[in-house]
This record gives structure tokens, C-alpha cells and sequence, in this order.
């Protein structure tokens, strides 16, 4: 019978096995945390070992028209992956550039650590920076300018522009001549490059304004000759253009009035010259 004295023995032996199971495994649990905790710290992790390269990078801020000396230059360590350009200078390859380069003239401007690639530099042989800094083919041109004929001093270098004629009233004595005349004012360039102001040819301490005498323009042969006879037909002034179209293809004025400027006297247009 269930409740005989036998059954009730058997059920608490059961109860103690239970309880004696359950002690046991409680004590190798602990026992195994106990050892975790124990054996110390976890290992250090491994360490991947990158492949490096050294790349020949600006020492300093290089401006554009600096000579470079030893003292611009430094071999700067790369990840390979990164020094992939085949225009980086990699000491592997030219492990003598840092003392090629020693007097070579610098055409854009470098900040201090960039890679110095050879598009950017220029063999000056001697010459001025000017020289030195224009594109093949390309000539400088100096034209006077004032506050009111270079957009108030905030045309800067590097910065592009328009250049606009305004014929000169022409002198005439004869009273049958002083008739109200009709003038144009014409847009014979397009998006030409100032190289310098006077002779500051980069902004310098962020100065955002430059009150100059002279701007030189970048400009084909035949820009040069244009804007020469310019100068002798009247006067010269420089538009700004925004740095967001400077640059594109898009002209301000349409071909036939780009390629010429005219001069209307007495209700006569006259084609003074064409690019």
C-alpha cells in the first residue's frame, strides 16, 4: 500500500538522491567557473600586419610659384594599398626624388602632407615663377585695372572672369558730328584666369580682398593680340564669374557677338576686329 511505512522509507531515499544529484552538479558548476576565472588573462589578439611603402609628401604648405628646397620634402610611411597612384613618388622606385626635385618650381598650390606629384611641379630652368607656372602655350598679360573696372578688389588669383570693352567716345571738333551717339559695351573673353594681382599671384592669411593696379591674365597668342587692341579701342573691365561655372564651356554672349565687338557711330555699326 501506498501509505505503508516501506513506501514512505522508499520515497525519502528518493528525496535524498534528488537533492544529493543536485548538490553534485551545483558543485561542478562551481568548480568550472572557478577554474574559468582562474586561468588568467585571455591572449593578447594578433596583430595583422599591414604592408607599408614610403611616399614622398609636402613638408610644409607649398604655394604655387615656391622653390622647392630640402627642407619642403619628406618621406611620409603609406599602407600599399593607399600609395597605389602611379603618380605618388614611392621611395622604392626614385629613393634620390627628395634631392631631384630640389629646385623645382611648384604650379598648385600643396598642403603639408600630400603626396607631390609631377603634374604639379615644373622645371623652372632659371626662369621667373610666372615662367614657370604657365601651361605650354598659354601667355601672361598684364592689363591696368581700378576698383571700379576689377569688381571692387574681390578678384582674386586663380579666380575667373570675363573681360568686357567699352569703346572710347571718339573726339570730333566738327559741330555736325555731336549727335547723341549710341554705344555697346561688348564681352570679347570668356572665362580667362587671373594669374596674379599685381604681384600677388595666391591669397595669403585668407585675404578675401585685393586692392591691385594690375591683373595678369592667362591667355592664348591670339586672346593676347585681342585684348592689346583692345586696350587702344577703349576701356577694359573684369566681371567675376562664380567659381560654380567657372570654367564651362557656356559663353555669355552667342558666337557671332563673341568673335567681334562693334562700334555704332551716327547709327553705323562698324566690326572693329575678331578673335
Amino acid at each position: 500500500m501506498p501509505s505503508s511505512p516501506l513506501w514512505k522509507v522508499k520515497r525519502m531515499k528518493a528525496a535524498r538522491l534528488v537533492v544529493l544529484g543536485i548538490a553534485v552538479a551545483a558543485g561542478g558548476l562551481a568548480a568550472f567557473l572557478a577554474g574559468t576565472f582562474d586561468s588568467g588573462p585571455p591572449p593578447a589578439p594578433q596583430l595583422v600586419q599591414v604592408p607599408t611603402t614610403d611616399v614622398l609628401v609636402a613638408k610644409n604648405d607649398l604655394g604655387m610659384g615656391t622653390a622647392l628646397g630640402p627642407q619642403d620634402l619628406e618621406w611620409a610611411t603609406w599602407p600599399e594599398t593607399a600609395a597605389q597612384n602611379p603618380a605618388y613618388i614611392r621611395k622604392k622606385d626614385r629613393p634620390e626624388a627628395q634631392q631631384q626635385l630640389v629646385g623645382a618650381i611648384v604650379r598648385v598650390s600643396m598642403a603639408q602632407g600630400e603626396p607631390v606629384r609631377e603634374n604639379k611641379l615644373i622645371r623652372g630652368k632659371n626662369s621667373g615663377y610666372m615662367a614657370a607656372i604657365l601651361p605650354s602655350g598659354m601667355r601672361a598679360y598684364s592689363t591696368d585695372i581700378s576698383p571700379e573696372t576689377g569688381v571692387g578688389g574681390f578678384i582674386l588669383p586663380n579666380d575667373r572672369v570675363d573681360v568686357i570693352l567699352t569703346p572710347k567716345r571718339p573726339r570730333d571738333d566738327d559741330k555736325a558730328s555731336k549727335q547723341i551717339e549710341a554705344y555697346t559695351s561688348e564681352t570679347i573673353l570668356t572665362d580667362v584666369r587671373v594669374l596674379a594681382i599685381d604681384q600677388l599671384v595666391q591669397e595669403k592669411d585668407g585675404q578675401r580682398v585685393v586692392i591691385g593696379k594690375v591683373a595678369t591674365l592667362e591667355l592664348t597668342q591670339r586672346q593676347s593680340e585681342l585684348l592689346a587692341a583692345a586696350r587702344q579701342a577703349g576701356v577694359l573691365t573684369l566681371t567675376l564669374r562664380s567659381i560654380v561655372d567657372a570654367g564651362s564651356k557656356q559663353e555669355v554672349a552667342d558666337d557671332a557677338r563673341a568673335n567681334r565687338f562693334n562700334t555704332i557711330r551716327f547709327g553705323v555699326s562698324t566690326s572693329t576686329f575678331s578673335r
